[in-house]
């Protein structure tokens, strides 16, 4: 269960590393459903989205036409630099970036907005497969392992205010049961925070979208499935990605029913993006109302979108250019619109700290029609449990080919489906986040699923050497037990502790916040490096899910 000092934990000062910059940002802390600065003022978010748009592949199934690769916005110190004086002169004290490679430097941009007094909101998946998919999600070591490097490397950083878990990973009715494993993130997530004594608040950010299901999502994440009032599993920073106010509307046409909806929210709201582009120029005037009186009592401002150009299904967003050779920064009317908009905003100060009330985590809500999400979360992905697991598996994935990710997905469909014409069954890599059913292995490397499955097919044809060949891909692992009695007995050994929640630790070999190599990774993470299989093809990994989920609900491949 997480301290109950966490709810009002501030963001912990990077202390050595940033000697003589402590003074100029201030800690910031969550009191029920509003942030608050050290001294005690109410802090709103007058931030700006800020991340260049890496390569977008329009297609039928990249219909909001999110990008395929990234660029660091934090890594560049020369290009921090540039910006800063224009972030300045926008009045904004936080960023948002989208993604962030973990095995870059980001001291000089960190160091740079920490001088200036401006946070940073850094979500901590990336596209592809360092995200959660929406058709078929899962919550495994991979992904784990990515998540807590990354706090890891910013954690030593003074103006992280919050790691978002996912970015409108739910996007529709039929897709709720995603939210099990989004929330399961932000249980295991806080537990790690809390393991490093970092106060910095977890969140998520969601799409617009009916009443009907963003309702039950807000409190489904903020909520406490336990029923003893713990906020372990819920997270503190609720973000709204929501394009409601278009040209020179007004609060009671754009935003009154979405104020309505959250009046009594639990955990601090903000809209994480805004700025519709149907009415061009934009005027902002929408920052006078989510800044004001109307809005404070549920919202804690909102993240214009955004800084850099960036291509959508709705058109061109942006609101400065950057030159060819990276070194001048042209601004737009959108810049200087938004530029006199968050100048002459003053949200009131209210009301105070010591009457915004403890934290409350209500009990979570009932599935419905349109709402699908268990209450039963997946367990936390464990390390140590998988690499066991594989240590005993009899058919290895040992790889032709060094993109070995790109050719993961397309051998587990193949081996599912081996051993549905089979009779046997694939339910023990497949997760289901409607009945609240994970199978045993559904939490570990993409490459150990495919190991068990293989080796599953491989004793089920007694053990043949070419049942473990999978194109050259498998390796008879003449130490595991051969017979089906011993590898199951072998399995739920290993398995054995691969249950409940755990709080995370670092992979082997990767530098503690401390800056000295974690020894052990007994909680949390993969025997293959977590960036190997994220940077690699969008669509591989993913692929899998979705085949292996429409083998198992078409019957192919049957639930034990």
């Amino acid at each position: 269960m997480r301290a109950s000092s966490r709810f009002v934990a501030g963001l912990a000062l990077a202390g050595a590393f940033l000697t003589g910059v402590d003074a100029a940002i201030q800690t910031v802390t969550r009191n029920g459903r509003y942030l608050y600065t050290a001294d005690g003022n109410r802090f709103y978010i007058k931030g700006v989205a800020y991340q260049e748009q890496g390569a977008v592949v329009a297609s039928a199934s990249n219909t909001f036409l999110e990008p395929s690769t990234f660029i660091d916005p934090l890594a560049n110190g020369t290009a921090c630099t540039r910006d800063l004086p224009y972030l300045q002169q926008l009045g904004v004290n936080a960023i948002r970036a989208y993604s962030v490679n973990s095995s870059l430097n980001h001291d000089s941009c960190m160091q740079t907005f920490s001088n200036a007094g401006i946070y940073t909101i850094i979500d901590l998946s990336l596209p592809g497969n360092g995200s959660m998919d929406r058709d078929a999600p899962s919550w495994t070591t991979n992904l784990l392992d990515l998540y807590i490097e990354t706090i890891n490397v910013f954690s030593k950083y003074n103006n992280v205010l919050a790691y978002n878990v996912g970015n409108e990973v739910v996007i529709a009715a039929n897709g709720t049961a995603a939210a099990t494993f989004v929330k399961a993130a932000a249980r295991d997530v806080k537990a790690y925070l809390n393991s490093i004594n970092s106060g910095a608040l977890v969140g998520y950010a969601s799409i617009d979208a009916d009443a009907t299901w963003l309702d039950p999502l807000a409190n489904y994440l903020s909520c406490d499935p336990s029923g003893s009032n713990s906020g372990a599993a819920a997270i503190d920073l609720f973000g709204l990605n929501n394009y409601e106010w278009c040209g020179n509307s007004t609060f009671e046409t754009s935003y009154a029913g979405v104020e309505g909806q959250f009046a009594g929210y639990n955990v601090a709201a903000y809209f994480s993006e805004f700025g519709c582009i149907t009415s061009p120029p934009r005027l902002w005037t929408e920052v006078g109302a989510l800044l004001s009186s109307e809005m404070s009592p549920v919202w804690s401002g909102g993240v214009a979108f955004s800084y850099f150009p960036a291509a959508s299904a709705q058109g061109q967003f942006g609101m400065v250019t950057i030159s060819p050779d990276g070194s001048t920064v042209t601004t737009s009317s959108d810049f200087t619109n938004l530029q006199s908009q968050y100048a002459a905003a003053s949200p009131p100060n209210t009301p105070s700290q010591s009457a915004a009330g403890a934290a409350s985590y209500p009990s979570c809500p009932q599935q419905n029609s349109t709402w699908l999400a268990s209450n039963t979360l997946p367990p936390t992905p464990n390390l140590a449990a998988c690499q066991c697991l594989e240590n005993n598996l009899s058919c290895q994935f040992t790889p032709s080919t060094s993109n070995y990710t790109a050719i993961v997905g397309s051998l587990l469909d193949y081996a599912c489906s081996l051993i549905g014409q089979s009779g046997g069954s694939c339910s023990a890599i497949s997760s289901n986040g409607t009945t609240g059913q994970y199978g045993a292995v559904s939490e570990c490397d993409p490459t150990i699923m495919l190991s068990y499955v293989m080796s599953d097919y491989y004793i089920a044809t007694g053990a043949n050497a070419q049942s473990c060949s999978f194109g050259g891909n498998g390796t008879v692992n003449s130490k595991a037990p051969s017979s089906a009695t011993a590898a199951d007995s072998a399995a739920s050994s290993c398995l054995a502790s691969a249950s409940g929640t755990s709080v995370p630790t670092l992979p082997a070999g990767a530098p503690s916040p401390s800056g000295s190599s974690s020894s052990s990774g007994g909680g949390s993470g993969s025997s293959h490096n977590a960036a190997s299989i994220v940077f690699a093809d969008a669509r591989t990994l993913m692929g899998m899910g979705v085949l292996v989920a429409a083998g198992i609900a078409s019957g192919l491949w049957t639930i034990a």
